[in-house]
């Protein structure tokens, strides 16, 4: 009985922690919404930070809670702020799951400094190539413009907005996700890790984060004509 007990409470403390995931992922979304668009070509396509937050609930809780995270937050978006509707909808999913199901499927398998390293990595391609064929075929539909316009723009401004987007997600994931864990197990909602001490989080996972995030810092000042 104080097993069944034990293991409900943890349930319980699982299902707020994915909560407060939740809410961080959509208030960091609201506030990217009044940020300046990363590419000047492209004002609509506006930078969004949840992709990261919901990276990190699925590499601590595994890939269905990082579904479950993308689809409410998206609906809520959709709800509370989005104006492009059920369409909105489906590119938020699209965007995110393309990011975050393969990078928590790689590390769930390979739960190591390489395997953190290329789940994102895999994350972050995929993620691109999916919202490349989004924008080709139905962005054209729903912005009522031809196609060969908006094909005009994949590689210019289309491309590397979305390899800007998630390369930093992915460096905020390198950079926040060990000591979010740390956090966790201190308010003992993960137990204490198993990991041989040679497999753990490496330290300079980290610093890649912010070399990577110095590119894309970077990338956009080039686009912006800074440089």
């Amino acid at each position: 009985m104080k097993k069944n007990a034990e293991n409900k409470t943890f349930s319980i403390k699982t299902v707020a922690v994915l909560a407060v995931f939740a809410a961080l992922a959509y208030a960091l979304m609201f506030v990217s919404r009044y940020l300046p668009p990363l590419i000047p070509a492209v004002p609509f396509l506006k930078y969004d930070p949840k992709d990261f937050v919901i990276v990190i609930a699925g590499f601590v809780f595994g890939p269905v809670a990082a579904i479950i995270l993308t689809v409410i937050v998206s609906l809520i978006e959709m709800i509370t702020v989005s104006s492009t509707g059920v369409i909105g909808l489906a590119m938020n999913i699209l965007s995110t799951g393309f990011f975050v199901i393969p990078a928590t499927l790689i590390y769930r398998a390979k739960r190591t400094t390489v395997g953190a390293v290329v789940s994102l990595l895999l994350g972050a391609v995929s993620m691109t190539v999916i919202m490349l064929l989004w924008n080709y075929l139905i962005t054209p539909l729903y912005m009522t413009v031809p196609r060969e316009t908006v094909a005009k723009l994949l590689l210019p401004a289309f491309l590397p907005f979305n390899l800007i987007k998630a390369s930093i997600n992915a460096a905020l994931a390198l950079i926040t996700y060990k000591p979010i864990v740390k956090a966790l197990r201190s308010a003992h909602v993960l137990p204490e890790s198993t990991t041989p001490a040679g497999k753990k989080y490496a330290f300079w996972l980290p610093i890649l984060g912010v070399v990577v995030l110095a590119g894309a810092a970077i990338a956009i000042l080039l686009f912006n004509g800074v440089f």
